[in-house]
């Protein structure tokens, strides 16, 4: 069965959202844990959160993916902005262990010219303080497009931050397609051997999620620019031979599209149509 589903605004609510992805043919979906461009965020409902997490039960549900906001990051050159990284997560964590079976993903950060040997070091201090015995909810690391001092655009680099950190073996990974595209690995034409370049670097059972999207832009671009499914670089057919991958086809998709809730639907319903039972 293919689990499928796209980035919905939490603005309504969490049942809410789970509704609408419902309606578009969804059997899950993604969305910012607050302002994705801010650190403002809605007062938590708990209630809300526990009618989330019966509406899943009853329609069974994949995991959902809550995503950090862009302003994360925990290896910025600015102490402040690091400290409202980790203050957020512990916030998000708290949060998220209301939604058992969810995951939090996030862009590892920017060095800001530190470096990405500093910028692995801080990142993994973070993770060290904020992943405490408590947190159930498990963590992933995004793989990055590669644009100016990103973190995260290799596989060596993701790997560097589980080895850096204390609970680096209960990190794992969300793969963008759109992005390792842009990072120069070749998803169109040698999918298998991405595949095992990335067991052999961090290992498959560290894959979680993936973010299902086409690329504007052309494979080793580095300027992560989503497009839609069939539309970009990496095109439908590339795309068909993610979702049915023996070593992915189990994973949860979700769809980061240039698109309105309508588009989504089409491109659940077009890659539901590509999926081999």
């Amino acid at each position: 069965m293919l689990h499928i589903g796209c980035h919905l605004s939490c603005s309504a609510g969490y049942l809410a959202m789970g509704r609408q992805a419902l309606a578009i043919g969804a059997d899950t979906f993604q969305f910012f844990t607050r302002n994705p461009r801010g650190g403002s965020v809605k007062a938590f409902d708990p209630e809300d959160a526990k009618a989330l997490v019966d509406f899943m039960q009853a329609h069974r549900f994949a995991p959902v993916l809550a995503h950090a906001p862009y302003t994360l990051n925990a290896c910025a050159a600015e102490p402040s902005i690091r400290e409202f990284a980790e203050r957020t997560m512990r916030e998000d964590l708290e949060r998220l262990s209301h939604i058992p079976g969810a995951m939090l993903n996030f862009h590892p950060g920017s060095h800001v010219k530190q470096g990405a040997e500093t910028g692995i070091r801080l990142i993994a201090q973070m993770l060290d303080r904020v992943l405490t015995a408590d947190i159930q909810t498990p963590v992933l690391l995004e793989t990055m497009a590669g644009k100016g001092s990103e973190v995260g655009r290799s596989f060596e680099e993701l790997r560097a931050i589980m080895d850096a950190s204390r609970e680096g073996d209960r990190l794992g990974v969300c793969l963008d397609t759109c992005h390792v595209s842009d990072a120069g690995y070749d998803v169109v034409g040698r999918l298998d051997d991405v595949l095992e370049e990335f067991d052999r670097v961090v290992g498959l059972e560290r894959l979680r999620a993936i973010h299902i999207n086409d690329s504007k832009n052309p494979p080793g671009s580095r300027k992560d620019r989503h497009e839609r499914i069939g539309e970009g670089q990496i095109g439908l057919e590339a795309l068909v031979r993610v979702i049915n991958h023996p070593a992915l086809r189990s994973l949860p998709f979700y769809l980061e599209t240039p698109n309105e809730i309508d588009g989504y639907a089409q491109e659940i319903a077009l890659l539901r149509s590509r999926y081999k039972e």
